[in-house]
């Protein structure tokens, strides 16, 4: 009876979650029930998983609001039906198009209007009234005698119980963004908004029981088979089967570039690989997967295959990654396997810039209706929600940064804080809003709207209102398409080196990288690795010094045990000893010598626990692949680990093995839980950084101004720019005639981009290099008046970009010609009360003035700031003497970072 149902994905509306709503109707013994969110469709196939769980039958619907006022009801017959439904949503939250009024007409569909508020005349064969329990009076009164055939029962879930409605009122008032005493009462439900057991919705309408009886006959016409079968594309070319030959030509073709002298083992990968492709009917996946990275390759992008995909030798012959599994030992059963219980996915980087291009490649090839974007479900966390409800009941900032920054300071806090964190535990982490996931998307063998309705977001790409775990769960491929700064340095370096020095890299020739000895003596230099992807964390160059990497196997486990699972089970520190000492090798078991031999018999991948379990505890792969992927998964289920591990130890037992032994080793295991890295990932990280490593060792001044130029990495651009300045080369400050929007190098000089100007919009800057566009400097000072705002060219001149101009950027007629007085140093103003002070003495000297401007147009200064100390502070030692007093404690002075 209950057609009009919301759960906690009507947005900032209900309370519900899918398992309450379901579990709670079971409950009360309901055995059919529609599931109708606001304007979403996020929480359909998780009603229908739940609905099967409880042996309730579902039915799908969308309930249409404009502005918060309710125009109808949508209710399916049928898949095709919904997608209907989908289709009219998608038109309006992706076109903008205004929702009708009146619905459409829509095939398979049941259309339910609020009996209190139309007035259709004339109703069509699938559109009925809907009689809320607060709207019986005025059915009683206007109604009943007109259209009591085309009437139903029509009783709202919102709330879990009448208690909610208060949190139900801040959700709306935050929605509103609005206090919560100016919340208007139209955009709230009733207090009857509950769910009824049947006995209760029968006392309710006891009068009119013929509208309870309609709206059972609606859920029954309603009810139908949902499925995603048949939803994954069937295949690239013409067909399944001429997609298998594609697939062996194109590994084979691949086979014998990346393995010109040894095919034999390869050869065999790779037909045992297409045997299970084939099996599982994954070829079709491949083929598209191919297809971008060959679509991005002929547009000259650089990309990165990552994750598990790197263990297919099929994978690695068709270029979607650059890690051979043959030499490093990668078993294909990590990625594919018959017992994985979602599909495997491919997890392409792309550069952050060439990204979207990739993206819209995959839409306008495959089709826009069939191909979208994937969303995540953004959810209320604790500040924010603590911020957002103490807008709702009107406290000042002031109040709410001292409730958020200091939660325990209770006698200090406003007498509303109390309540606030109360409704905000009732809240936390109900989802708030869709936002874009960063890469994943489907490509679908039907519309998109089979699977949900879409909306549009604020980037200019529509997403599928569903997210990525929802996907795996029906078991729909996906596509993690994937924008990454680390490769856009890579990029962007190659092409400086081109530009520059007109020498050609491959950077995909591996072998030649991770060989390189001057990017394997970079490894081992404490400090050398910044800039370079992954490795120059703080944590991974305090590693990388300890360890002293010698080869690029080493670095493929130092960018494993860097992982919480591995340092926590004391895996780590072992790791780092046996290195440097191998006779300090005390293995558990002795099978594990040689199981781990690259790894000094310490289980450091996921694949190392797989080796384990499979050759000591006596798991096939396909099994050693389950258990893998129960401990590292997000949603793990305790009894199936108990499970395996009573097996684990149990085959142990049964092979001679002592019960402590048995248990050691699965307590180191257990310790990998949600945080190994596979070694194929592992692989591709440590390949990406080998990239950069050899960029930075071979081509330090081009690599860095890359670095520079895709916004870093870990650190602020002042330590690249730092970085810069160790090559040797003269980095100049931002110039009208010498530098472009981006930093660039020009023969042994770099010019800062104009972009580095805080302040400096891109149309200034554009406007400049217009004046420049046929080769010729800018001498004329009038003709950047005429092309630049005045606050524009203060910003320029203060920097000291004008020098081109003039030598003394104190003498420029800029102020004569606008008859305005400039500004001087922003320092005061950027700073209050300055904090660089007692650097320097009062800004007096030129040398001053500019180190204070440069600071604040820049962020930085050119100039070393500890030439501007007065004095060297006294009993303070330099870091070259650190090594000189072991176990004291030292002052240093330095730049914090």
């Amino acid at each position: 009876m209950y057609l009009n149902t919301h759960s906690c994905y009507s947005f900032k509306y209900g309370l519900l979650s899918i398992e309450d709503l379901v579990s709670k109707a079971s409950r009360f013994g309901i055995a059919h029930l529609a599931l109708t969110d606001i304007n979403n469709t996020s929480g359909h196939w998780e009603f229908v998983d739940l609905c099967r769980k409880y042996d309730i039958t579902p039915s799908l619907g969308i309930e249409f609001r404009l502005d918060q006022e309710f125009y109808y009801l949508g209710l399916a017959t049928s898949p095709d039906g919904m997608s209907n439904l989908n289709a009219l949503l998608s038109e309006y939250l992706v076109s903008g198009n205004a929702l009708p009024k009146r619905a459409p007409l829509l095939a398979d569909t049941i259309i339910i209007y609020d009996s209190a508020c139309y007035k259709p005349g004339q109703l069509r064969e699938n559109e009925y009234l809907g009689v809320r329990p607060g709207s019986l009076p005025h059915w009683h009164k206007y109604s009943r005698k007109l259209m009591s055939d085309k009437a139903v029962a029509l009783p709202s879930v919102t709330l879990a119980s009448v208690a909610d409605l208060n949190t139900h009122k801040l959700l709306r008032a935050i929605h509103q963004n609005t206090i919560l005493a100016k919340l208007a009462p139209s955009s709230i439900c009733s207090h009857e908004d509950i769910m009824h057991p049947p006995e209760g919705l029968r006392q309710i309408y006891h009068v009119y029981p013929e509208l309870l009886l309609a709206a059972q006959d609606l859920l029954e016409r309603s009810a139908c088979r949902w499925s995603l079968e048949g939803t994954n594309k069937k295949c690239y070319g013409k067909s399944l089967s001429a997609d298998r030959v594609r697939l062996k030509e194109l590994a084979y073709d691949g086979m014998r570039s990346r393995y010109q002298f040894d095919q034999d083992v390869a050869r065999e990968r790779i037909d045992a690989e297409l045997q299970l492709i084939a099996r599982l009917q994954f070829e079709t996946y491949y083929l598209i997967t191919w297809d971008l990275v060959r679509f991005a390759s002929i547009r000259g992008y650089h990309h990165v295959g990552r994750g598990s995909g790197a263990n297919s030798v099929v994978a690695y012959c068709l270029g979607i990654t650059d890690v051979d599994p043959v030499s490093l030992n990668l078993y294909f059963e990590r990625f594919i396997n018959p017992h994985r219980p979602v599909p495997p996915d491919f997890d392409l980087d792309f550069s952050w810039d060439e990204r979207d291009e990739v993206i819209s490649y995959a839409r306008e090839k495959y089709g826009r209706s069939y191909v979208g974007l994937l969303a995540s479900f953004q959810t209320f966390k604790g500040k924010s929600t603590v911020r957002e409800l103490g807008k709702v009941f009107g406290l000042s900032r002031k109040e709410i940064d001292l409730i958020v920054e200091r939660p325990n300071a209770r006698k200090d806090h406003h007498p509303l804080a109390e309540v606030i964190f109360r409704e905000g535990r009732r809240i936390l982490g109900l989802p708030s809003h869709l936002s874009m996931h960063p890469g994943a998307i489907v490509i679908s063998e039907k519309t998109l709207n089979t699977i949900a309705a879409s909306q549009m977001m604020p980037k200019g790409f529509p997403v599928v209102q569903l997210d990525k775990y929802q996907i795996e769960k029906w078991g729909l491929h996906k596509f993690d398409i994937l924008g990454q700064r680390g490769i856009g340095h890579v990029k962007e370096a190659v092409s400086i080196i081109k530009q520059e020095k007109n020498i050609d890299v491959d950077i995909h020739d591996m072998q030649s990288v991770i060989r390189d000895p001057k990017a394997l003596a970079l490894l081992s230099k404490p400090g050398a690795c910044i800039g370079c992807f992954y490795i120059e964390s703080p944590a991974m160059r305090g590693l990388l010094a300890k360890v002293q990497c010698k080869t690029y196997l080493d670095l493929i486990a130092v960018s494993s045990i860097i992982r919480p699972g591995v340092a926590k089970s004391g895996m780590m520190k072992a790791f780092i000893e046996r290195f440097h000492n191998p006779a300090k090798i005390n293995v558990l078991h002795p099978l594990m010598s040689s199981l781990l031999s690259d790894t000094y018999g310490i289980m450091v991948y996921q694949e190392d626990v797989m080796k384990v379990v499979h050759h000591i505890g006596g798991f096939d792969l396909f099994q050693a692949d389950l258990l893998r992927r129960l401990m590292t998964g997000k949603r793990k289920s305790e009894r199936d680990l108990h499970e395996l591990k009573e097996r684990f130890i149990t085959n142990c037992l049964a092979n001679g093995m002592l019960p402590s032994l048995a248990k050691e080793i699965w307590r180191q295991i257990s310790s990998f839980s949600g945080y190994a890295f596979c070694k194929a990932h592992s692989a591709t990280y440590a390949a990406e950084s080998m990239q950069s490593a050899y960029l930075k060792a071979n081509f330090p001044v081009e690599f860095m101004v890359a670095v520079i130029n895709n916004q870093g990495g870990f650190y602020p651009t002042w330590v690249y720019v730092r970085e810069l300045q160790k090559t040797g080369v003269k980095v100049e400050l931002p110039c009208i005639n010498r530098s472009s929007w981006f930093t660039t190098l020009d023969g042994d000089q770099v010019f800062l981009g104009l972009n580095m100007i805080k302040g400096l919009s891109q149309s200034s800057g554009n406007a400049i290099l217009e004046l420049r566009k046929y080769g010729q400097p800018v001498t004329d000072l009038a003709a950047l008046i005429a092309e630049i705002p005045q606050k524009q060219l203060e910003l320029l001149i203060d920097i000291g970009a004008c020098r081109t101009i003039d030598q003394n950027k104190e003498s420029l007629s800029l102020r004569n010609l606008l008859r305005t007085s400039i500004p001087g140093p922003r320092q005061l103003r950027l700073f209050g009360q300055s904090q660089y002070q007692h650097l320097v003495d009062p800004p007096g000297s030129i040398q001053d003035q500019q180190f204070l401007t440069e600071l604040s147009l820049l962020g930085f200064t050119l100039a070393s700031p500890f030439n501007l100390l007065r004095s060297w502070p006294l009993n303070t030692i330099k870091q070259r003497e650190m090594t000189n007093h072991g176990g004291e404690t030292v002052r240093m002075l330095g730049l914090y970072v």
